[in-house]
């Protein structure tokens, strides 16, 4: 190849260690430090899971607004959302309001949890102005089907006696009316893109209870009881909703939400955003890279170097380092794509079929855990390895 003048850097965080933009920073002095006259432009990157916020935030010079919600057990809980006040947009993590790690493995009962900070969260961000959200679900602690997240917005889901309902995963089965009436009129100008990884339907053997209820303290009896209470609310609320429509004179007659890929996503959250908000659940990075608008800079580049902590058979799937490799060879087919990573497994060499030419692992010797992952060891190893593989490039 003719000697690359455009760099694309687009690192993944090595969890730990160094962020996302740190590692695009090392990468690109040791661009510099073998081809001093190329143009290295660095992107955030993320795949709409941990990490989402700090990354876009800070790489897209917007700032982090720190509040109180109501957390996954009903107790209030610092959080936080990105805010991007020029697009007015912002960047959230459910895992913020109602993630797995806020509840002790003492207490993890789905039936006990609830999304209604994460409803907070979007009220919270929507009064700062924003009508854009960039929303990541992975890893909650809830199984609520977006009970909590819906009363947070204004949205009354009555039992048949009249009252109202709970928040919790419990007070799902007791929901016998759903009036929309009174959700917050901020809404009507917002518009959710929801980062979804996965494609669970929101009921059944592959739905949410089922597959992931376990893991956040259900057992089968529970698994059991929720799987039929979030079955009948669904129902219940497309035929709230269908009503709605065919009354202002749409067609009622569409698929089911609930079988949607996607839906059974954080404890039915999927469907929630879905069915209540008209979000769009789309792949995490695919979302990541649509914000940054990085297509142009793809287009022009010699070279991308991307890169996360652990490269496994997982990335080949779709996370972040392998998404941007993909999208890199779809605008410049004749671009070189390069990754480095804290650690590869050996069906990271999977990556190789997916648009990553060739990755390279940064240790260079034998150490614990804890010292590889020491900012300062990691900062010199990926400086180190990015260097020497750069070398190689300029003698091809």
């Amino acid at each position: 190849m003719m000697k690359p003048t455009n760099f694309v850097i687009a690192m993944d965080s090595f969890k730990g260690s160094v962020s996302s933009i740190e590692a695009g920073r090392i990468v690109e002095s040791a661009i510099h430090a073998v081809f001093p006259e190329a143009h290295a432009t660095i992107f955030p990157l993320a795949d709409g899971g941990e990490g989402t916020v700090d990354a876009l935030t800070g790489g897209l010079a917007g700032e982090i607004v720190r509040i109180d919600v109501t957390g996954p057990l009903g107790k209030a809980v610092p959080s936080r959302f990105g805010l991007l006040a020029a697009r007015k947009t912002a960047i959230i993590e459910m895992a913020d309001a109602a993630g797995l790690p806020m509840v002790p493995e003492a207490q993890r009962n789905p039936m006990n949890t609830t999304t209604y900070g994460l409803g907070e969260l979007i009220l919270a961000a929507a009064k700062r102005g924003c009508c854009d959200f960039i929303i990541g679900i992975g890893g909650s602690a809830t199984n609520d089907c977006g009970l909590g997240m819906m009363t947070a917005l204004g949205a009354r889901f009555l039992r048949a006696d009249g009252r109202l309902a709970g928040i919790y995963g419990r007070d799902v089965a007791d929901v016998a009316r759903i009036d929309l009436t009174h959700l917050a009129p901020v809404l009507r100008e917002c518009h959710f893109s929801i980062a979804c990884d996965v494609t669970n339907p929101l009921t059944g053997p592959n739905g949410c209870s089922a597959v992931y209820g376990p893991q956040k303290g259900a057992t089968p009896e529970i698994v059991a009881v929720m799987d039929c209470a979030i079955g009948a609310f669904a129902a219940l609320a497309e035929t709230t909703l269908g009503k709605a429509h065919e009354e202002s004179g749409g067609d009622a007659a569409k698929p089911r939400l609930a079988d949607a890929p996607g839906a059974g996503a954080a404890g039915g959250l999927g469907f929630a955003f879905s069915a209540f908000l008209g979000g769009e659940l789309k792949p995490g990075i695919d979302l990541v890279l649509d914000l940054l608008g990085i297509d142009d800079a793809l287009a022009s580049a010699d070279v991308l170097i991307t890169g996360e902590g652990r490269m496994d058979e997982q990335t080949a799937m779709g996370k972040a380092p392998v998404g941007i490799a993909a999208r890199a060879k779809r605008a410049n087919p004749d671009a070189v794509a390069l990754a480095f990573c804290g650690c590869a497994t050996p069906g990271a060499a999977a990556v190789n079929d997916h648009g990553i030419d060739a990755y390279f692992p940064i240790l260079h010797q034998a150490v614990t855990v804890d010292e590889a992952m020491k900012h300062e060891n990691t900062e010199r190893n990926l400086r180190q390895t990015a260097t020497q593989a750069l070398r190689l490039l300029a003698l091809a």
